[in-house]
């Protein structure tokens, strides 16, 4: 299959990795010459120019979220109407309010780390992990849909609206209240010579792409900022009602979120 990768960043430069290990014929789009010289040997053809994607069958969107719509404006003319374009945003309303000559999925994979680049990305990434499509029409899904299986991904249809909304409590609301906990700790000379485990795991999301971080609250704000909210009264509530009563119910509830031989399924 003839496919691109528009950007070549952790998700993009993954797609490419582990696309590559199918024998499909690759087409890779970036504006970053080292990285341009590092993918020469995985593709068919690497170049700054969109035209090389006129013959591709599906194409991968993996710009920063602030750059898709341009993005896509620009496949306009370039690829045909046949062709499959999804990108990878974690959010999707946004690019649901224009109809493209191609056929447009919005997709998202719920995969990711805190490091950021073509040199972060590997061919496992997106082994495990969900991929959200939410798309005009779910007669036309297949062909990605079977690449993200082959990825390794479990494909899942949702509506845009709600994705987003889901997305905010999960993705990009751990994001600000990991980024809050370093920020309030981090003077503390004492607590930064004992953090451990506990604390490196809850923190390690501050250290999120900065573009990303600030496309996350600029295009999913309302949401986020409801998710905030949710968040302080269930604070506030944790400190009225019976305290061990109620970390019982969650802990409880949270433990569900376990198979039995103890390993986290989320």
């Amino acid at each position: 299959m003839k496919i691109g990768i528009i950007g070549l960043g952790l998700i993009g430069g993954s797609i490419l990795k582990k696309l590559a290990g199918f024998g499909h014929e690759l087409y890779a789009v970036t504006r970053n010459s080292e990285t341009l010289r590092h993918v020469k040997t995985l593709v068919k053809s690497c170049s700054d120019k969109y035209e090389i994607l006129s013959d591709c069958e599906v194409v991968f969107v993996c710009t920063p979220i602030g750059k898709i719509i341009e993005t896509l404006d620009k496949l306009e003319g370039i690829v045909s109407e046949n062709c499959t374009v999804t990108d990878v945003a974690s959010v999707k309303e946004f690019v649901t309010k224009k109809k493209y000559s191609f056929k447009f999925i919005p997709s998202h994979p719920m995969a990711g780390t805190e490091n950021s680049g073509y040199n972060a990305s590997f061919p496992e990434l997106f082994e495990g992990a969900k991929w959200v499509l939410t798309p005009y029409d779910e007669n036309d899904t297949k062909i990605l849909t079977d690449l993200i299986e082959q990825m390794g991904a479990i494909p899942i249809v949702a509506n845009p609206k709600e994705h987003d909304e889901a997305v905010a409590l999960i993705s990009h609301l751990p994001m600000y209240i990991s980024q809050c906990l370093y920020s309030v700790a981090k003077d503390n000379k004492l607590a930064m010579k004992l953090a451990s485990s506990g604390f490196r795991d809850t923190t390690r999301l501050a250290m999120t792409d900065l573009t990303l971080a600030c496309d996350m609250l600029n295009f999913n704000g309302k949401n986020v900022e409801k998710s905030q909210n949710a968040f302080i009264s269930e604070l506030e509530n944790l400190k009225k009602e019976n305290y061990l009563e109620k970390i019982t119910e969650i802990s409880q509830s949270r433990r569900k979120m376990y198979n039995f031989d103890g390993k986290n399924i989320i």
